[in-house]
């Protein structure tokens, strides 16, 4: 018996993206709310502010069901966005480094409707290739099971 071949992904030619700053993504949108933080984003960014992590933590974190996330601000922008720049951009959470390739909207329709529709960076700039967005999705994976497992 022949097997089937699994279907192509709609990106498997590449997608276009090329961020924009205009800081859309850092903004709360519903169910993309929280900025969580793995114990290695909490460390990463302490760092850059020249603070223990502990320290970090108990400043700029909250946690919600026993995972760690930014403290949200006066309104939907994370507390790290001035002026549509990211304070914090060398040491920003895996979340923000993979955004948009995010498993969760990598379907077609997903993709226009959650990504394309709203940020300004989709259709400029390169071609991000097949294998960089795996890589991409295969890291926020394994982020995500990070943050299950409290790592």
């Amino acid at each position: 018996m022949k097997e089937k071949s699994a279907k192509p992904k709609w990106w498997e030619q590449g997608v276009r993206f090329e961020c924009q700053g205009s800081g859309r993504c850092c903004v709360s949108r519903g169910q993309y709310g929280f900025v969580y933080l793995t114990a290695e984003d909490r460390k990463r960014m302490g760092r850059l502010l020249k603070i223990s992590t502990g320290e970090f933590t108990r400043k700029y974190c909250g946690k919600t069901d026993g995972v760690f996330h930014l403290k949200d601000g006066t309104g939907p922008d994370c507390i790290f966005l001035k002026n549509n720049r990211c304070e914090v951009y060398e040491a920003r959470p895996i979340q923000c480094r993979t955004w948009p390739f995010w498993p969760e909207v990598m379907n077609a329709k997903t993709w226009a409707k959650e990504v394309a529709a709203f940020c300004p960076g989709v259709g400029k700039g390169d071609y991000v290739n097949a294998q960089d967005i795996r890589a991409t999705l295969e890291l926020q994976k394994k982020w995500e099971d990070d943050l299950v497992h409290g790592r």
